[in-house]
């Protein structure tokens, strides 16, 4: 978590295609090294490390992701990493399972080949990375000049020309009084409880329905297929028509219908499906909130305080769940399906108000525009836009 802010602030000063994949390259490594770790002390060594690495991976991929595409185009790029997410808890097991089978192997326990063979696969994708990922649509290799132009054209469009690689200070703690901003951000770490939480315990959930090792690994994978499909099609109808809130709202409301009826349920049938609706619902809510982020938070060091102030929050929301599942409350898990259920009801409220607001703030800058650019007329339209980001008052909100 601490790690994200600095890692995402860094991201443009450094270049993507350099800091992205060496942050991949080192997590693999040290991931490959905690395959011979031997004492508690190198364990707890190699999971600092891993966490420093990996901390600022993902928000700095969506931060890296909005500067490539146009604000409605961005959710259904961002829920395909989600959607990542999902197909990897699912298979996950599955491959953790047949790894295991390589136990004894060279005199190795199954567990460091897992650890092995992942930290192997990371460190040949990172380096394969540091190879093709571009720094901005201009070094696309594959594209054209006038198509990387173009592209970097239609960015252009957004932040009335090309933003600043600079870090302002003053913009990271200007985005801090934003109301709309901390709405999100404790929506976020509500979504990241039920996220996390899914993620890690969703084979003990199955398991406690009364199966076998190997069919609780199979009845893992349908949710978060599901999840997959239902993350793709709402991240397809928030970008076409701009609608990050009622996406999301949608989306947590079958969450939490599904985590009422897990609560209330007695039989196994009525149980597993309530644990599809939930899955489905959880993993298509988060893209929502990460890209309604990053689309309102304007210029460069604004957006990337945002966006790892969100996900910071999502991974606290991760530490908590971690809590909220013990063996003691299988295989009902009562708790954990109330703890839920409320802190879904909070974003459905928090979905809701962060909506009204920005209609708000969108009819307040056009009735206000000549006030909020006052002493700001001898500057052209960038120049105006690096000053005020978000709240130029051309710059229209996505709800």
């Amino acid at each position: 978590m601490a790690a994200e802010l600095p890692s995402n602030l860094m991201l443009k000063r450094i270049g993507p295609k350099i800091q992205l994949p060496i942050m991949m390259l080192l997590w693999g490594l040290v991931s490959t090294c905690q395959s011979q770790v031997n004492s508690y002390s190198g364990l707890l060594a190699c999971r600092f490390f891993i966490g420093l690495f990996e901390g600022g991976l993902f928000p700095g991929l969506v931060l890296y992701l909005s500067g490539f595409y146009r604000p409605q185009e961005l959710q259904i790029r961002v829920g395909l990493f989600f959607c990542a997410a999902a197909l990897s808890s699912a298979f996950s097991g599955l491959l953790a399972t047949a790894i295991q089978l390589m136990e004894g192997l060279r005199g190795m326990h199954g567990w460091q080949w897992i650890f092995l063979l992942e930290g192997v696969f990371t460190i040949v994708f990172a380096l394969f990375s540091l190879w093709i990922l571009p720094n901005t649509p201009l070094d696309v290799k594959i594209l054209s000049q006038s198509e990387r132009e173009y592209c970097q054209q239609r960015l252009e469009l957004d932040a009335k020309g090309s933003e600043s690689t600079k870090i302002i200070r003053k913009d990271i703690f200007g985005a801090l009084p934003d109301l709309c901003l901390w709405i999100l951000v404790l929506t976020l770490f509500c979504s990241g409880v039920s996220l996390f939480g899914l993620a890690y315990f969703t084979p003990s959930i199955v398991a406690g329905f009364g199966y076998s090792a190997n069919k609780t690994q199979l009845y893992t994978v349908p949710p978060f297929a599901i999840a997959f499909v239902a993350t793709v099609i709402g991240a397809l109808i928030a970008d076409k028509y701009r609608a990050r809130g009622a996406v999301a709202f949608v989306a947590t409301s079958l969450s939490v219908a599904g985590f009422a009826v897990f609560y209330t349920s007695k039989t196994v049938a009525v149980r597993y499906v309530s644990l599809n609706m939930l899955i489905t619902g959880v993993y298509t809510t988060a893209p929502c909130l990460i890209t309604w982020l990053s689309n309102n938070a304007a210029a460069h060091t604004r957006r990337a305080t945002a966006v790892a102030l969100g996900f910071m929050a999502t991974n606290l929301g991760g530490i908590v769940s971690t809590w909220i599942y013990p063996k003691s409350a299988a295989p009902q898990y009562r708790f954990a399906a109330k703890f839920n259920l409320a802190l879904n009801c909070f974003m459905l409220l928090g979905i809701a108000a962060n909506i009204v607001l920005l209609r708000r703030r969108n009819v307040a800058k056009v009735e206000r525009r000549e006030e909020i650019l006052a002493g700001m007329e001898d500057l052209d339209a960038h120049e105006q836009y690096e000053l005020l980001g978000d709240r130029h008052p051309d710059f229209k909100y996505t709800l």
